[in-house]
């Protein structure tokens, strides 16, 4: 695996980018790009730079390259036969008329000739890239985790914190209201990586009535869900209101939050960044150190075997975070090392689909 980036303009940034990689063919190309460039020409041009090798892509809230965190620019990950065996990739489309996905799939197993839920989850795994204002990505994970055994990891397009308009990027054409699937054959095996900085505080909120498709939740414990929540917190509204990000949410699997962030108050009601299901018992948490988590985190995937290359889907609330605290090096310097790559998402994707998260992708 190879990573480049570039600050330049189009089409330099594109030339800036192959330049770096050199003379070899890769066979996928990964592109991560600010807004700052037009999705249909970016991903015209990154097709035409390599007109041999699968190119998938999105728009970002920002990119990430070896570690360093970056702004208005376009970042690139290169897999080539050393790492990849084969690869297949698709585009769900229409996703606000209902996920179906029967299309993408038919077209990836046409090209490994087996059905995609016959395929060795052991060495095979997804790639799923959402557009970040569709509103579907539970129901199109739920509806990939119906249908295979195989681990999908991913994120969904940004905007640079716009919450305009996002775009996924799939050899050569820029989509909206769509998702871009990667099944990836690799040689080496991979490991996927979960981490978020959060523990619970013993406080448990159930939720008693919501409004699924607008990810809100009206009422907590049979209460109206902010008012539940600050008394959860022993906190006023206001106060609660003002601690979305340090307390946020988590669905439980075992001692394992999946994390769903408060994103406003509407009245008496709670707007989400992703979905809560009624009667879904969630614990209250509370942040804790999101640079000492992550290195214990890649840490231990290191203790089990060499990395050779990781993508990194991270939340832009985390992204955030790190801005705040002035620690956006001390993150990077996690990753030294190997190379690695990734962008600041609307959320993760990785059994389900959930905020304030860095899923990642490892290659052995």
């Amino acid at each position: 695996m190879k990573t480049a980036h570039s600050t330049k303009d189009l089409p330099d940034a594109v030339a800036d980018l192959k330049l770096q990689y050199g003379t070899r063919r890769p066979r996928i190309v990964v592109v991560f790009g600010s807004t700052k460039y037009d999705p249909a020409a970016l991903s015209r041009q990154m097709r035409q730079a390599f007109p041999h090798s699968c190119v998938i892509g999105c728009s970002t809230a920002g990119e990430i390259d070896c570690g360093e965190m970056l702004s208005g620019s376009l970042v690139a990950l290169f897999l080539d036969d050393e790492i990849v065996e084969d690869a297949a990739s698709a585009v769900v489309e229409n996703l606000s008329s209902g996920v179906q996905i029967d299309a993408a799939f038919s077209r990836m197993a046409r090209h490994f000739g087996a059905a995609i839920p016959s395929l060795d989850i052991s060495r095979h795994v997804g790639l799923v890239i959402t557009d970040g204002m569709s509103g579907a990505e539970e129901r199109l994970l739920e509806t990939l985790g119906d249908r295979t055994d195989m681990f999908f990891v991913g994120g969904s397009a940004g905007d640079d914190l716009k919450f305009q308009s996002t775009h996924v990027l799939h050899n050569g054409a820029a989509h909206t209201n769509a998702a871009v699937l990667l099944i990836l054959r690799l040689k080496r095996g991979f490991d996927i990586v979960k981490t978020q900085s959060f523990q619970p505080i013993g406080k448990t909120l159930l939720a008693t009535k919501v409004d699924e498709p607008k990810r809100t939740v009206i009422e907590f414990n049979h209460k109206p869900a902010l008012a539940a929540y600050a008394e959860a917190l022993g906190l006023t509204q206001d106060e609660a209101s003002a601690r979305f990000f340090e307390h946020p949410l988590g669905l439980m699997v075992g001692s394992e939050p999946f994390v769903r962030s408060p994103q406003r108050a509407d009245g008496g009601s709670l707007v989400f960044y992703c979905q809560i299901k009624e009667d879904t018992e969630l614990e209250v948490l509370q942040a804790t150190d999101i640079v000492a988590d992550t290195r214990a985190a890649v840490a231990a995937s290191q203790a089990a075997g060499a990395i050779h290359g990781l993508i990194d889907f991270q939340c832009i609330l985390r992204t955030l975070q790190l801005r705040n605290e002035n620690r956006c090096q001390q993150y990077g310097e996690i990753f030294h090392g190997f190379p690695m790559a990734g962008f600041s998402t609307y959320g993760e994707a990785y059994l389900g689909h959930m905020n304030q998260t860095s899923t990642m992708l490892l290659f052995r």
